[in-house]
């Protein structure tokens, strides 16, 4: 990435913790953001040379008879086996990153946010400056999961949550975190982080 770059800070955290409502409010604050999950469904569509590597690895099943990624094929044939996410991973993940960097150069702001469940995960860690973790109890994670994903049983969103590391973990190695508890407001959070954000500077 060039020098001439603004700084770069990822939000992550476990599945329904509450990125989604986190990244809004940044954006409220004239924040742009990237969501990278959301893009990348949005790639394995309309990416030609992407959607052609997923039908060739996992068969044309992966996509409805309306060309639309088939989300409840990969929920029980792709995410329960570590070997098909991995590959999935392999080919979409370039993709997603080159989008990101040509997303960078059309944005004028004082920071950026490029949201994904699996910042640390990936190494996407190490190409920002900072991280922000965004926390929630594992109880209610679920409860929200199960009432938005219909598509998703108990088992499958266990399974998508032991592919990520603990939330513990994820604390331990963000450089700030956003408690999403019932006894902890999220705003006032971030707004400490937007006017310390608007004045820092690159790590990298």
């Amino acid at each position: 990435m060039s020098n001439k770059r603004p700084l770069l800070v990822g939000i992550t955290g476990g599945i329904g913790s509450g990125k989604s409502t986190v990244c809004k409010l940044f954006s409220l604050l004239g924040i742009p953001v990237y969501t990278a999950d959301d893009r990348a469904k949005w790639l394995m569509v309309h990416d030609t040379k992407l959607r052609n590597q997923i039908s060739t690895s996992f068969g044309a099943a992966a996509y409805s008879a309306n060309g639309e990624l088939d989300r409840v094929f990969l929920s029980e044939s792709v995410f329960p086996n570590p070997e098909k996410i991995a590959a999935l991973n392999a080919l979409v993940h370039p993709v997603v990153r080159k989008d990101f960097e040509k997303w960078i150069t059309q944005q004028t702001a004082p920071y950026l946010i490029k949201e994904a469940a699996l910042l640390f995960e990936t190494g996407a860690a190490k190409e920002l400056d900072y991280i922000i973790n965004v926390s929630s109890p594992l109880r209610v994670r679920m409860a929200r999961i199960l009432l938005r994903d219909s598509h998703r049983s108990e088992e499958q969103v266990n399974q998508i949550i032991n592919q990520q590391l603990p939330d513990e973990e994820k604390n331990e190695l963000a450089d700030f975190c956003i408690k999403n508890t019932d006894n902890k407001l999220i705003l006032p959070q971030v707004l400490t982080l937007h006017a310390q954000l608007s004045t820092a500077t690159r790590k990298i």
